[in-house]
């Protein structure tokens, strides 16, 4: 059996000699992960791996939070939150600053969680932010499913669920953008499966591969896009076949259509992009938040100096900022990057030394090798993605 070491190995000796190769990771647990099991200190400088709009609380518009801010101040309003949000700058205000002002704002570690605190509170109106990929999607269609059943009038989600897919393609259509292929997401490709990513190879020739969140996984899939992108084939490939299927969990994915249709939808930084978002359906406008409190969530906006939508993009590295770790350091973040656990700047401001500062000034393009951070314990792993 081939260790992390003997795969990194073969690797290097595949693009030795070859062009530089750029390939994306579109899963913000792949990012931290990558990190903390010490393959970016394995890799060869002239493979990039640059990180995609993989974290959901990074890619959500600051119009969103503006409205789930504002919802909180409301008398009678108490809004349930995964914890990775509360810290997210808005405007004017993060929900954690909302609730020091006297707002009623809760985390909750499920969907199903919101709906019983709605059950135990009738006197409240209760507002669950529904965000997150794929992977957190079908939680939300039950917790709808599960409302209506129970009659409650006091439930609500405020929408912003994303799809991975589009997203993607968006990319892919940037010129300034060039890539070699995507290190595919883990969990949410257990929702929608491979087969969906098969127009990408066929369609735009960039290969995609699915990975898990160990070293070995990890790295094998690396192997894999270079392999095809130095020969010209690109395909799909399944990494990840111990919880990834082709067709994906088909009971995941009835649950999200039955609840959910494909709406238009803003992304930080890709702007309004067709069909990657979701709302729910007619039959279930009543647990609309912001149709029952009249809300805007797409307005986007970004704080001056903040290059949080270029990170995203994968078009510079968290250094590049001018405000990495001088005015925006995880005790005091500027942007939502630095906020979340699977935050690119966050990622990179634990887990690299300042000294990857002297490149701040170069973009990807001009990039062909940065440093790499120091190894660490490659046992352990990220084991929660949204």
């Amino acid at each position: 059996m081939r260790t992390p070491r003997d795969i990194a190995a073969s690797i290097e000796a595949a693009v030795q000699g070859k062009r530089a190769l750029s390939l994306m990771e579109i899963c913000g647990t792949h990012t931290v992960s990558l990190f903390r099991s010490g393959v970016k200190s394995l890799l060869p400088a002239s493979l990039r791996l640059v990180s995609g709009p993989g974290c959901p609380v990074c890619v959500t518009p600051v119009g969103y939070l503006d409205a789930a801010c504002e919802l909180a101040l409301r008398e009678g309003v108490s809004i349930l939150s995964y914890g990775d949000m509360m810290r997210v700058p808005g405007t004017s205000l993060s929900l954690a600053e909302s609730r020091a002002m006297g707002a009623r704002v809760e985390v909750v570690y499920s969907a199903r969680s919101a709906v019983r605190y709605a059950m135990e509170h009738p006197g409240e109106q209760v507002v669950f932010l529904a965000l997150g990929f794929e992977t957190t999607t079908p939680a939300s269609a039950l917790a709808v499913l599960e409302a209506r059943a129970a009659g409650l009038r006091n439930f609500s989600l405020l929408v912003g669920h994303k799809r991975v897919l589009p997203a993607m393609h968006a990319l892919l259509e940037d010129p300034s953008l060039p890539l070699d292929g995507f290190l595919c997401p883990g969990h949410v490709s257990v929702v929608i499966g491979t087969r969906v990513y098969e127009n990408i190879a066929r369609s735009y020739a960039k290969a995609c591969v699915v990975a898990g969140f160990e070293a070995e996984s990890m790295l094998c899939a690396i192997e894999r896009l270079v392999a095809m992108a130095l020969s010209g084939r690109p395909a799909v490939e399944n990494c990840y076949p111990v919880a990834v299927r082709p067709e994906g969990n088909r009971l995941a994915l009835e649950l999200i259509d039955r609840v959910f249709e494909p709406s238009d939808t803003t992304w930080r930084a890709l702007g309004v992009l067709p069909e990657s978002g979701l709302q729910l359906r007619t039959e279930f406008a009543d647990y609309d938040a912001a149709q029952r409190f009249g809300l805007s969530l797409e307005a986007d906006s970004h704080p001056p100096g903040c290059r949080c939508g270029e990170v995203i993009c994968g078009k510079i590295t968290p250094d590049a900022c001018p405000l990495f770790r001088v005015a925006c350091t995880p005790s005091d973040p500027v942007g939502p990057c630095m906020v979340s656990s699977e935050g690119s700047c966050a990622a990179w401001f634990k887990y690299t030394g300042a000294t990857v500062r002297e490149a701040s000034s170069l973009t990807m393009r001009e990039r062909p090798a940065l440093g790499t951070p120091a190894a660490v314990d490659p046992a352990r792993s990220e084991s929660r993605s949204r």
